[in-house]
């Protein structure tokens, strides 16, 4: 699965610049003009980085970034500021904000995608990893292979991409539709209760060997990799 990055920039040809760049370099994009819709976008998709204008019409970067790490479902979003404002009290505001990191403008594209991918592997060491672990369970990503404590389990597509998406931020609750924006992409139409089959599916995978049920249901709210299942 591509990293998915949020873009929030009201200057439609830097928008336009960093998705050409993005999408060159294996991400998958979306934009939003304001800060608003943002918050909006972020709440029906989580992203794995957030670019952030600092000055947008309406709510401002800094607000929408303290807003999203007040966020129980957003406070771990990766966040970089973009900014026209180079002073040090400036960059200072920014960080304390919330933001992980701060670029000027202008700015190089190259150096803007090595920032990205530092804030990255920061945030999810496993992304640029070949191999997945959670407890007994690893994940081969080059050969597609899974096995539990030493055992190949065998997975179909579908599941392994859940699998791997949890496996990629474990702890963290995903709702059955914020699944299928990742899992499925948000482009296509699934039901959401083709979640839960696939969930079923998985855990029988997992389980097939003997250990412990690390998916948990969390009611109301959806699945998660179950760290206290270790």
């Amino acid at each position: 699965m591509k990293p998915y990055v949020l873009v929030v920039e009201d200057d439609t040809a830097i928008v336009e610049l960093l998705r050409y760049n993005l999408e060159t370099a294996g991400y998958e994009v979306l934009a939003c003009l304001d800060g608003d819709s943002a918050l909006v976008a972020t709440a029906e998709r989580l992203p794995d980085l957030i670019l952030l204008d600092w000055m947008l019409p309406g709510t401002s970067g800094l607000e929408v970034c303290r807003q999203l790490r007040r966020g129980k479902d957003t406070h771990a979003v990766p966040i970089i500021l973009l900014t026209a404002r180079g002073e040090e009290t400036d960059r200072v505001r920014g960080l304390e904000s919330g933001a992980d990191d701060y670029v000027v403008k202008p700015f190089s594209p190259s150096e803007l995608l090595a920032r990205v991918k530092a804030v990255m592997r920061r945030s999810r060491p496993a992304i640029d990893a070949d191999t997945l672990a959670f407890g007994d369970i690893q994940m081969n990503l080059a050969s597609h292979r899974v096995q539990r404590g030493g055992d190949t389990i065998a997975l179909g597509p579908t599941e392994f991409r859940l699998l791997r998406h949890f496996m990629e931020h474990p702890g963290r609750v995903y709702s059955r539709e914020q699944l299928l924006d990742a899992v499925w992409g948000h482009n296509v139409y699934v039901e959401t209760r083709t979640v839960d089959v696939h969930i079923r599916r998985l855990r029988k995978a997992l389980n097939g060997t003997g250990g412990s049920d690390v998916i948990r249901t969390v009611r109301s709210a959806g699945y998660a990799l179950d760290e206290a299942a270790l």
